[in-house]
């Protein structure tokens, strides 16, 4: 099994973390070790990261963190009450679906090249959505029943390891995080345990060491 990915890259780092949650062996193969053109050849979306099973790719984060809760079942990265289980499920799908996907570099190159929008305004439309979400996520989390240790039990899991890239994202693109005490109290629980040290972007081998 291969990961193919880069150190800092958000999608890659919560597949990371899963591996290492269930202490499954693989091989982390940074994209720009590949020759020119192999990884579009690869897969064919171009986005990271994929997962190389025998030749096989899967690509995607969450069709990845999907497989390997089906063929990995132990231990599971998902709460077993349905309800938490579909809460932790929706935690997580904000962050892929409404925060990470609307300001990933991608986007905001695109706003500023092709559509000509300055720097303050793609500024502006970054902190919108990430502040909109990270609203949503700390009101989830004061409205859970239980006050778990991490976002959905006593275990990180599937929340957790959507979280706490994306907080890092988050800063890098200078979102004030100081008010969102529950989010970071979580992050802070996470980043003690190796699973998620290991899944570090300064932990990878193709992170600038000058």
């Amino acid at each position: 099994m291969r990961l193919l990915s880069r150190w800092q890259n958000s999608a890659g780092e919560r597949v990371r973390i899963a591996l290492h949650l269930k202490g499954i062996s693989f091989a982390y193969v940074p994209v720009n070790s590949l020759a020119p053109g192999e990884y579009a050849r690869l897969n064919p979306q171009g986005l990271l990261p994929a997962l190389d099973i025998d030749g096989r790719i899967i690509a995607q984060s969450s069709a990845i963190l999907d497989y390997l809760e089906e063929t990995y079942p132990q231990p599971s990265l998902l709460p077993a009450d349905p309800v938490v289980r579909a809460e932790a499920r929706a935690f997580a799908a904000l962050i892929t679906s409404e925060m990470h996907s609307l300001s990933v570099q991608r986007v905001r190159r695109f706003l500023q090249s092709d559509m000509e929008v300055d720097d303050n305004k793609v500024a502006n439309w970054v902190n919108h959505w990430l502040v909109l979400g990270l609203n949503a996520l700390e009101e989830t989390l004061q409205r859970r029943p239980v006050p778990w240790r991490f976002c959905f039990g006593t275990q990180p899991g599937w929340a957790d390891l959507h979280l706490v890239p994306q907080l890092s994202a988050a800063r890098r693109l200078g979102i004030d995080l100081s008010v969102y005490a529950l989010l970071l109290a979580t992050e802070e629980r996470c980043t003690e345990l190796e699973a998620f040290r290991l899944a570090r972007p300064e932990a990878q081998v193709d992170f600038p060491r000058s």
